[in-house]
């Protein structure tokens, strides 16, 4: 997994935002019903986010970078992949989420985040007009992978993705599906992930280029996978500039 489950984004909260919050319950395309957390910007500027949590699911570290999105002004909703397997209710730090990984296919993930991004365009979402993903470790690339699913996007960002097949139901990986992608795409790495080569990242990158995806690839020097916790200050800088380039991006792209 990428986070402790006691962990929390390193973006301090700001002092005085008008945001509300809830739990809410949606339904994917084939009737199934999972959990999300949903943090609404009382000034929002048109654009919303879809949170694509890591292996663990939804949990504490997701509905916080939420609410962080949406005390910038953005519609958020992070949601859980696990709602076939594992229902809606509540998980604790125990929860067994391997085991439900392993149940998980990319197409279910489409659907989900289908569903996500719908609720977003509705009124009760706040009626964004321009909508986002952002994920981390399994759910980077699973952000990308969405630039490649029919739904839209303004564009999608990852954080220590893999490029390569998913590593869940041996699925296409977002570079092989470079060619399919309809937004532009934000790639954030550490430059000392063990599991991510910059040989990885630089076909990923190739591979963008050569399918004429508007992109912009971040690796840095030193961080580790996860870097982006409030608990590891020694890459504070690396987790501010990630954070100030999730926001531009949004900035920049927003319809």
């Amino acid at each position: 997994m990428c986070f402790p489950a006691d962990a929390v984004p390193p973006i301090q909260p700001i002092e005085g935002a008008a945001i509300d919050s809830e739990l809410v319950t949606l339904t994917s395309k084939d009737g199934t019903p999972f959990a999300a957390f949903v943090a609404r910007a009382a000034k929002a500027g048109g654009a919303g986010m879809v949170i694509l949590p890591d292996v663990r699911g939804l949990f504490h570290f997701y509905e916080e970078l939420a609410l962080r999105f949406a005390e910038e002004g953005i519609t958020a909703i992070a949601y859980d992949f696990f709602g076939r397997t594992a229902g809606v209710g509540r998980r604790d730090a125990d929860f067994p989420f391997m085991e439900h990984v392993r149940q998980t296919k990319m197409s279910q993930v489409a659907e989900d985040t289908g569903a996500a991004v719908a609720y977003l365009r509705s009124a009760a979402g706040g009626n964004c007009s321009s909508v986002f993903t952002v994920g981390f470790c399994y759910g980077g690339s699973s952000s990308w992978l969405q630039a490649a699913s029919g739904h839209g996007l303004a564009g999608s960002i990852g954080f220590y993705g893999r490029p390569t097949p998913s590593f869940v139901d041996n699925s296409p990986g977002p570079a092989d599906r470079a060619k399919e992608m309809t937004c532009p795409i934000l790639a954030l790495f550490g430059g000392a992930d063990q599991g991510i080569p910059q040989e990885a990242v630089d076909m990923f990158e190739a591979a963008l280029t050569a399918a004429g995806v508007k992109h912009e690839v971040v690796v840095y020097p030193g961080a580790p996978h996860s870097f982006f916790d409030r608990a590891y200050e020694q890459y504070a800088e690396a987790s501010a500039d990630a954070w100030k380039r999730c926001l531009g991006f949004v900035r920049d792209n927003a319809r």
